[in-house]
């Protein structure tokens, strides 16, 4: 997977994807990140690539031809087709079955906005979609950016080390993921759940399935309603007053 990443701020967000474990996908060639910076598009000397928004108002508004020159040019050295999202407020909020569905394209671009956004005709003509990471607001795309790049790379095939490394986590299968230990055995005077030492594999897997139960029904009860339970799952969980009527955390 390739993906380009538009901004004005390449050598930073370089530096990030460039290290840990996405750095090292990227050494061993399962993804490619390139960061554009925007302002190498300009046809002007000062490279300004904003401008006072039309009919008034607060802030700069990113002009629309310089994004283009940028955008067109991934285009044009691309060996097939690009999907391109523009990192927004306005977006959809990103969640991990998005980051399920772009794992499977070839190539994206994403663009980071900056200033009070970009030129409305360029999302027009240019964006396939606008994703959000929630309900506030940056000061630019980047974070975003890193975010769904991380999130989107980590599910290519060898960038981790097996794919049990994504599959058991949250947000996954719908549950959030069970509680992990490491030595030492006792700290603080807490020890490690008994059952984590007996080497017993099944018993082991069912209380990891348990307690994934227990933690999204305590901290996420919301994502019970669309989570793949099963009639033993709905049946543990009723011992610890799940109600699958429950509108929110205080009708459990």
């Amino acid at each position: 997977m390739r993906i380009d990443i538009m901004t004005l701020f390449a050598d930073t967000v370089s530096l990030m994807m460039n290290e840990s474990i996405i750095g090292r996908a990227q050494d061993r060639g399962y993804v490619t990140i390139k960061c554009h910076n925007i302002r190498d598009y300009t046809l002007n000397k000062q490279k300004q690539v904003d401008d006072y928004p039309y009919g008034g108002g607060t802030g700069m508004v990113m002009n629309a031809d310089p994004l283009y020159r940028c955008w067109d040019y991934i285009r044009k050295a691309a060996d097939g087709d690009i999907h391109t999202i523009y990192m927004s407020p306005q977006g959809k909020p990103f969640t991990q079955e998005d980051a399920k569905r772009l794992s499977a394209y070839g190539r994206l671009v994403i663009v980071c906005g900056h200033y009070e956004g970009v030129d409305e005709r360029f999302i027009e003509e240019c964006v396939d979609e606008e994703i959000s990471l929630g309900d506030f607001v940056l000061t630019g795309g980047e974070i975003p950016a890193m975010a769904v790049c991380d999130a989107v790379c980590r599910l290519i095939p060898g960038v981790l080390a097996s794919e049990e490394s994504y599959t058991g986590e949250s947000h996954w299968n719908g549950l959030l993921e069970y509680p992990h230990y490491t030595r030492p055995e006792v700290w603080h005077g807490r020890k490690v759940p008994g059952v984590l030492l007996t080497g017993h594999h099944v018993n082991i897997r069912k209380w990891r399935h348990e307690q994934a139960l227990l933690r999204t029904l305590r901290k996420r009860p919301d994502m019970l309603k669309k989570a793949p339970l099963t009639e033993e799952d709905r049946k543990f969980l009723r011992e610890f007053g799940y109600k699958e009527d429950a509108q929110d955390v205080g009708d459990l």
